[in-house]
């Protein structure tokens, strides 16, 4: 079954069909609620609080407007307002009508919300608390294992389990097997008991093998979750009485061929299989105080643009998965973007200058993470100064115009403090960290020339740019290069992109992406899983998988 024409990932609580969202001083309350008559995609019921992108969608819109709309809330809990039932994970049979491509970015996004909880966590100050009240299986556990803490309900029959290998023969797709070792600590044996049992593990065995951090009796339930949610709280340095910012819908023009925001825009060109991002600097004064920037809400550039920005990104890569080369280009004035990096750094501390920094982070981010090739294009009425060089910096290569008869038009890039550890990747090292290895000498030589405007040849002698062609070679390289790029096979690319663009150090978060993109690529595809019988395509109807029983 192929996807639907478009998905949207822009929704508001009024819309929600799976998920209630209710405030009560400085906790927030997610119940999962799902919808099974309100799929994405026909041909599948979300029974049993099972999920589909749709479900997620909505969940990563919840999770923004806590962050942005109630600063008063410290801690969020998830749970469910079913009976016995938590969440059973994505939902199966949306598995098995779905194309591979379908299934590997549907575990990407969910990768990325639930990694946003993290980042939030450590970042922000917000904390997640998993009120576990029924079976929580697959998806649903790792929904749970992503938050901060998990109490478990002991009434004999809830548990927790990520029953995948022996019941569907794939693996968990959003990180569960790596935060069972890396976050929780689960012994190596008891993991493998654990990932391998179909019923999943319950009440003080759960916590005993550290699945859980707590468990309460169905009559202390609640007065736990209640009394652990509001210590957590205590953790947290979000501001109690801070008035929130509303996040309207982004607005945007989606024609055939192209996306228009008012700062970000997207142009695609099928015949070449290429699509130019263009990302606007700030214009008209911008403020520079915490009064100021409160005053101008959602319209404050850099949140604007960063949600115009992850909502192009998320369009492009759900919608239009032919388009394999993305041109990254920016207009404006570098000053104004430094100017802009100016306050964002005396701020930072601020709730609502915080959040828009880590709204920013996890959507170049985003862009590390899409199986995309990116090129930068340096030209004439550029800024890629400060937080906009990040995206040239996120690119495969970067591609910097030189004029040296015209030093008036020849276009600049500047590096500022930002490009040093305000939007760290995946990794935890900035993309300059990435650049350079680590390595002292080269990231001192361009600390040097912080707030320095860099023509082609300086760039490219500090190593901030592929290559400098001049006026003359310009159209032909760039062509070439292009046209080279797109005649190449996507899946080699795609392979080959996320080993160069995550040289540096492992952690959780690279792990799991890491892990995604080699084994659950590989394990989806495999006829023990997707065949005609496959243990994902039996699934349900009470004939036994037949294996290829030899190991690769």
């Amino acid at each position: 079954m192929n996807p639907p024409a478009r998905v949207d990932y822009q929704t508001h609580p009024d819309k929600y069909r799976h998920w209630k969202l209710n405030f009560e001083g400085p906790v927030a309350t997610l119940s999962a609620d799902f919808d099974e008559n309100a799929g994405l995609r026909p041909g599948y019921k979300l029974k049993l609080n099972s999920y589909d992108l749709g479900v997620d969608i909505e969940l990563n819109d919840a999770i923004n407007r806590i962050r942005f709309e109630h600063p008063e809330v410290r801690t969020v809990v998830i749970t469910s307002a079913r009976d016995k039932v938590f969440c059973s994970g994505a939902n199966i049979f949306m598995l098995g009508v779905s194309s591979h491509a379908w299934k590997v970015n549907f575990c990407k996004f969910t990768n990325e919300t639930r990694n946003g909880l993290e980042d939030s966590s450590a970042h922000s100050g917000l904390r997640f608390l998993a009120a576990v009240n029924g079976a929580c299986a697959g998806g649903g556990y790792e929904l749970a294992l992503a938050c901060d803490e998990i109490i478990l309900v002991d009434d004999r029959s809830s548990s927790v389990s990520l029953p995948e290998v022996p019941l569907l023969g794939v693996l968990p797709g959003t990180g569960g097997l790596t935060r069972v070792t890396d976050k929780k600590k689960v012994r190596h044996d008891l993991a493998d008991l654990f990932c391998t049992s179909v019923e999943g593990v319950r009440g003080q065995r759960a916590k005993d093998w550290r699945l859980v951090d707590d468990i309460a009796k169905p009559a202390q339930f609640a007065a736990k979750v209640q009394e652990r949610a509001l210590q957590l709280a205590e953790t947290s340095d979000r501001p109690a009485k801070a008035r929130g910012v509303a996040l309207p819908p982004v607005a945007r023009t989606i024609k055939a061929d192209s996306i228009h925001y008012p700062f970000v825009s997207v142009e695609i060109d099928r015949s070449k299989r290429v699509a130019t991002l263009t990302v606007k600097g700030p214009t008209g004064a911008q403020p520079t105080d915490v009064a100021g920037i409160e005053a101008a809400g959602d319209a404050w550039y850099p949140l604007q643009m960063g949600r115009e920005l992850e909502d192009a990104i998320l369009e492009m890569r759900t919608n239009e998965p032919e388009i394999g080369t993305w041109l990254l280009k920016t207009e404006g004035d570098a000053a104004a973007v430094l100017a802009l990096d100016a306050t964002l750094a005396a701020h930072k501390g601020h709730w609502l200058v915080r959040e828009t920094i880590g709204l920013l982070r996890r959507t170049f981010s985003r862009l590390d993470l899409s199986s995309r090739s990116l090129f930068a294009l340096i030209e004439p009425g550029s800024c890629f100064a400060g937080t906009l060089l990040e995206l040239a910096l996120a690119c495969d290569r970067s591609y910097h115009l030189a004029l040296p008869d015209e030093e008036a038009k020849a276009p600049k890039i500047n590096v500022g403090e930002t490009n040093f550890g305000f939007y760290p990747m995946a990794t935890g090292q900035s993309r300059l960290q990435r650049r350079f290895y680590d390595e002292q000498p080269a990231l001192d030589a361009v600390r040097a020339v912080i707030g320095q405007p860099l023509d082609a040849d300086a760039a490219f002698a500090l190593g901030l740019v592929t290559s400098n062609p001049d006026d003359i070679d310009w159209a032909d390289e760039t062509r070439i290069a292009i046209e080279e790029r797109v005649a190449m096979s996507p899946d080699a690319l795609t392979g080959m992109e996320a080993n160069l663009r995550f040289n540096g150090p492992e952690n959780m978060f690279t792990r799991v992406f890491g892990r995604l993109t080699a084994w659950q690529n590989w394990i989806f595809q495999r006829p023990n899983a997707v065949g005609a019988k496959g243990a994902l395509k039996v699934y349900g109807t009470g004939e036994k998988a037949g294996f290829d029983w030899n190991r690769v």
